[in-house]
């Protein structure tokens, strides 16, 4: 730990941090990172950009859909909040006024940057504040980035399976790169190393859901190496929940904190606020970590295993004691919540059944199932234990309903009392008691009900398009293209799967996409379900459980035992998320409970066939979680 004392200079247009471990450059009164000086590199950052294009706030509001106006936050005033010898908090604040209107999103933003004596790092937060009398706006993204310096930094962690060396940027430009179907994905064809030429470079590849977007960065791998890291010590400030997908690290070399953003799920996650609304909301603190290897132990991967190290700490620090805003309160201005959930289904078990490693939230109250769509909010998560038991731990106080979802069942959990969280609170709900839909017995079913696509038939990439990180990977879903397999493998007819031969490990592609007809058109398919049927109950209707991982501006119509009858069932127009494009595997769920009548089914062999026909694009399709037929109750 060094011995020199925590300063903080003016330098007129800028302002130091500076504790002998990292000095932190930031332009005055914007707020820009604009150096990061650390272990003898004069500046981790690219120093090529200009300084507003290193490290900074951004968000993208205002506009129609997913759209919006892109915003690098500056600020217009700065403030020295604390100094000391233990904390250095600044302030760098942007008002909002009528005169602004239709220039600068209506928001008062307040960004925030910390650094503590012996901490090798520094912290960010934002509070974000729009006033009742403004106008109305929306905001489709908000979040925190980084751009390295291309030279030093090549090696990317963002998982502990998922790290590898990366291209250069400049192997992303027209004389070097290839676009491929969407302008994000590009074939490294002339990359200045050999060792990608073939590859494809995604960002999307990257993408981690909420819950596992805890550490990743970046490695200089130069004598000595030095690490670069972003940790994230709650998710309480993201929206969606916890299997909501962001962007994480990606060639640039780029660290990126997405607090808000609509991938993966579309406009259902740009909150809308209107005239009169009033909202105010803390993102982070993130903790940017710097560490640096000895002579004597330069391997990358020690770098990585003491950024884990350092989240857990961040962890259980969480919330923070030394943010100086009011706006964020400390562990004692918070509430707890204790309890076990069980799941009732008495044709699995008649007995209750633990909530194995269930996903329990709380959230702004609503319907059962909305967390997944909020975006104003804090929301606060955890899983249970291998017995049901749960505790979530700094809730801010307010009112909240309880939603939960259990892998290995269907649906949507909501505890129908408000759970009122006051300041130092313990609330014991115990026993509640998820009883998740059915009306009979399981006749058949395929896939497991986890809210993912991945158990499905997940194809080989084509050999033109490989990132060579998921080869015989469990990610193996993240390759480029693999839509473009499924007329591969299905020319001519589309997926005919039979009940009881059939293994949807291989016989159940992971997506019902669009198959291409010639250069330029598409056109929809219809995917079949066989199965026998005896013993029909006659004064019963049976009952078909449909939960979707994923819909892009598609449809799903059902129908039973004739291919061009009326639709049994039909979801009309569902979905934005765009996972098939983006390697999501699973976007937002959707669970549809379709009455089928006797008079529909036959004795012996009957067929369901599933109908996506909107086909404008490659990317329409619906990803399957689970399929079930049940019998009458």
């Amino acid at each position: 730990m060094s011995s020199v004392k925590l300063q903080l200079h003016d330098k007129g247009n800028h302002v130091v941090m500076d504790n002998g471990i990292a000095r932190v450059t930031l332009s005055k009164p914007d707020g820009i990172v604009t150096g990061i000086e650390y272990n003898g590199i004069d500046n981790l950052l690219e120093v090529l950009n200009e300084e507003v294009n290193r490290g900074y706030w951004d968000l993208v509001w205002g506009g129609s859909g997913t759209a919006g106006g892109f915003d690098v936050i500056k600020g217009t005033n700065f403030e020295v909040i604390m100094k000391n010898e233990e904390q250095v908090e600044l302030s760098f604040t942007r008002k909002w006024d009528p005169s602004l209107e239709g220039k600068a999103v209506p928001l008062n933003i307040d960004k925030r940057f910390v650094m503590l004596s012996g901490s090798s790092g520094f912290y960010t937060y934002a509070i974000y504040e729009h006033l009742k009398e403004w106008p109305a706006f929306s905001l489709a993204e908000t979040r925190i980035a980084f751009k390295l310096r291309k030279e030093k930094f090549h090696y990317m962690a963002v998982t502990e399976d998922r790290q590898r060396f990366m291209p250069l940027p400049d192997d992303r430009l027209p004389d070097r790169g290839q676009a491929l179907a969407y302008p994000e994905a590009v074939l490294l064809v002339n990359p200045i190393e050999p060792q990608f030429k073939g590859e494809v470079d995604d960002k999307y590849q990257y993408s981690c859901e909420n819950k596992d977007i805890t550490v990743h960065g970046w490695i200089c791998t130069e004598q000595p190496s030095v690490g670069f890291w972003l940790i994230t010590p709650s998710h309480e400030y993201r929206t969606g929940g916890p299997q909501k997908q962001n962007l994480t690290s990606h060639v640039g070399p780029t660290a990126l904190a997405v607090f808000m953003s609509a991938h993966y799920t579309g406009e259902d996650l740009v909150p809308k606020f209107s005239e009169g609304e009033a909202w105010k909301k803390v993102f982070g603190p993130v903790f940017v970590y710097l560490n640096s290897s000895t002579d004597d132990d330069n391997d990358p991967l020690w770098l990585w295993k003491d950024a884990k190290s350092q989240m857990n700490v961040e962890t259980e620090s969480w919330p923070y004691s030394f943010p100086a805003s009011d706006d964020y309160l400390k562990a004692e201005q918070r509430g707890n919540v204790v309890g076990r959930l069980l799941v009732q289904d008495r044709y699995v078990d008649k007995d209750f059944i633990a909530a194995t490693r269930g996903y329990v939230g709380l959230a702004v109250p609503g319907a059962a199932g909305s967390w997944q769509r909020e975006c104003k909010d804090y929301q606060f998560w955890t899983r249970t234990d291998e017995e049901g038991f749960l505790y979530i731990s700094g809730i801010r106080p307010g009112q909240y309903n309880l939603y939960a979802w259990v892998p290995g069942f269907i649906g949507d959990y909501k505890y129908d009392d408000i759970i009122t969280i006051t300041q130092g609170c313990y609330i014991y709900v115990e026993d509640l008691v998820y009883q998740p839909p059915r009306n009979g017995e399981t006749l058949w079913e395929i896939g497991f009900p986890d809210r993912s696509a991945a158990e499905f038939y997940v194809p080989d990439p084509n050999p033109k398009y490989i990132n060579k990180l998921y080869k015989n990977h469990p990610d193996r879903f993240r390759q480029y293209g693999l839509w473009e397999r499924y007329a591969e493998l299905y020319p001519d007819k589309d997926l005919v799967y039979v009940v009881g031969s059939s293994d949807y490990r291989k016989d159940w592609f992971y997506a019902q996409v669009t198959r291409k007809k010639d250069n330029k058109t598409y056109q929809g398919t219809t995917w079949q379900i066989k199965f026998e049927l005896k013993n029909i109950d006659q004064s019963h209707s049976y009952t078909l459980r449909v939960a979707i991982a994923s819909a892009t501006f598609s449809e799903l119509q059902i129908r039973v035992n004739d291919a061009n009858t009326i639709p049994l069932f039909t979801s009309g127009l569902i979905g934005r998320d765009n996972s098939i494009a983006r390697h999501g595997i699973h976007g937002l769920y959707w669970l549809f409970n379709v009455e089928v009548a006797v008079a529909k089914l036959v004795e012996g062999e009957n067929t369901l066939f599933l109908t996506q026909p909107r086909s404008t694009s490659p990317f329409q399709g619906i990803m399957y979680d689970y399929i079930r037929f049940e019998a009458p109750s």
